[in-house]
């Protein structure tokens, strides 16, 4: 697939957050309050403030103008605080203001809904009066691009013995007033009708989003020793440029204003036609989210026997005095960063490799929870608990089958398919102690469901020999199913757990999620289909 964006692998978008309030308390005796809103972000366990909007004066239902704007980070659990104030003109000190309330959540649960409003808290985290704030989100960067495809006419020749050598280049207004380079297109060799490929920039870029912008297109004729020699060049917009169409090319004369000044009769130093101009969107992750796709998120544990008895401290099971092990770090690691962005919270969470109650037959895809009609379980904690409640319950067995599981999640994305939106993503968390009994099986399930819109994380606990997992992680290479078909995609991600050992818990997270929102874009990109409520270009 073609390689977006520089930067576009990792998802740092800047998220814009307008404030309003409703209904806030009235804290003045002669008039209203007159509220302002201060934004902290969560930073080592500490709230540091970093920002704050305009005062409103004597109104109880503000909307401010001044606008957060805040880096985003998929894979990180960013917790911020919105807190009011009455402003108080003689105090200095932020807890001098009489304070109106405050609301805190992540980042992600704003992006996912989009526009939220809350109850506004008083430090006793009862409810500041009839108070409410709303928090509505917007991505920042522009994400159109243009396409153009440049041809040329009867350009003036430059060399001697032949004919010119012509390449374009496009130049905007710079902020010192200069004419910066943009763009430059291939040289044609020996033609003076060249017609270039069709190239691709983010209009940022070409003309800072700026329609009506005057950019320059310069023609040269190219020479190996770097003299370019200046054939003629032209001022244009893109509101121009994009009144080419297939069917009828825009055609702009190509002037040479030395030639132009000496003689009389001076047409052109040739034409420049567009064949074609398109504006489109290069949608971004934080796109597809803020148009509202969830990610669906599942869980696959692994009780084979290898595992060793969940009663004896060697056992990767065992649940240590903490109350953790590595299974459980796992799933908290990655759930607390994915339940932000599934609105009801109703995770799947199914074990493979053990012997089940009451006739002890093994099972390679059984809800912990044991309710196979409905193996939800509520929020991160819901796993957890489900996870530790079953333990006592089960038989660690074998062998370690992972394909049941990937087919099982594979039925539910491709039932999301039908809906022909980007609505439904999802995303399975396998967590395993070793080696894969059914290879080949897997290798053809990940083939499949990489056509669908799912991704799968597996996360290697313990200390076994990982190289299969490696191998499924196409990172390196494409993954080949026992037919011989490539998987369309790469959709897994692969780390052994003890990489993660001694490091802040954070650190798993972003190892395993840093690829997800790339691998989201690419699908919906690949199946040719917008967020859902997005504006054309």
């Amino acid at each position: 697939p073609p390689a977006g964006p520089v930067g576009s692998q990792y998802c740092v978008c800047k998220v814009e957050l307008s404030i309003c309030g409703q209904n806030l308390l009235d804290r003045d005796v002669t008039s209203k309050s007159d509220p302002f809103c201060v934004l902290f972000m969560e930073v080592n366990g500490k709230w540091v403030e970093l920002d704050r909007t305009e005062t409103a004066v004597n109104n109880l239902n503000p909307a401010f103008a001044k606008k957060f704007v805040i880096d985003y980070h998929f894979e990180e659990v960013q917790k911020l605080k919105f807190a009011l104030f009455d402003q108080d003109k003689s105090s200095t000190q932020l807890y001098e203001h009489d304070f109106l309330g405050e609301f805190s959540c992540t980042l992600g649960t704003i992006v996912s809904s989009k526009k939220i409003t809350r109850t506004l808290l008083l430090g006793n985290g009862k409810p500041a009066g009839k108070g409410m704030i709303t928090v509505a989100a917007q991505e920042l960067s522009d994400n159109r691009v243009i396409t153009l495809s440049m041809a040329g006419r009867k350009l003036d020749k430059k060399d001697l013995f032949g004919k010119s050598d012509p390449f374009l280049e496009f130049h905007k207004p710079g902020d010192d007033g200069k004419w910066m380079l943009v763009h430059r297109t291939e040289v044609i060799k020996y033609t003076l009708d060249p017609v270039w490929k069709p190239f691709t920039v983010p209009l940022v870029s070409l003309c800072d989003g700026d329609m009506e912008k005057l950019i320059k297109v310069v023609c040269y004729d190219y020479d190996s020793d770097g003299g370019h020699d200046f054939i003629g060049e032209f001022q244009t917009s893109v509101a121009r440029l994009c009144e080419a169409q297939d069917s009828s090319p825009l055609e702009l004369e190509c002037i040479n204003p030395k030639k132009q000044k000496k003689k009389k009769n001076y047409k052109n130093s040739g034409i420049i036609i567009v064949k074609s101009c398109k504006i489109t969107r290069d949608f971004s992750f934080l796109d597809y989210i803020l148009g509202g796709c969830q990610l669906m998120f599942t869980v696959g544990i692994d009780f084979t026997a290898s595992n060793g008895n969940p009663q004896e401290p060697s056992s990767l099971h065992y649940i240590n005095p903490l109350g953790t092990n590595e299974y459980l770090s796992a799933i908290w690691a990655v759930g607390q960063i994915i339940q932000d962005y599934d609105s009801d919270k109703m995770f799947p969470a199914l074990g493979f490799g053990a012997q089940l109650p009451p006739d002890w037959k093994v099972s390679h895809e059984f809800a912990i929870n044991f309710n196979p009609r409905n193996p939800f379980c509520s929020g991160v904690e819901g796993i957890v608990q489900a996870y530790s409640a079953c333990l006592p319950h089960i038989r660690f067995y074998g062998p370690t089958n992972f394909s049941p599981i990937i087919n099982h999640v594979a039925r539910f994305a491709a039932q999301a398919t039908q809906q022909e939106t980007a609505s439904q993503y999802f995303i399975l968390l396998i967590i395993t102690d070793g080696v894969i009994s059914d290879m080949d099986e897997t290798r053809h399930a990940v083939v499949q469901a990489s056509k669908l819109p799912m991704s799968i994380i597996i996360v290697g606990v313990g200390n076994a020999d990982f190289a299969a997992m490696e191998f499924l992680d196409g990172d390196s290479r494409v993954l080949h199913s026992y037919t011989g078909e490539e998987a369309v995609r790469d959709i897994v991600q692969f780390v052994p757990f003890r990489n993660f050992r001694n490091v802040p818990k954070e650190t798993l997270a972003k190892a395993v999620l840093a690829e997800l929102p790339q691998q989201v874009v690419q699908y919906f990109k690949h199946q040719n289909l917008p967020p859902i409520n997005s504006e054309p270009a």
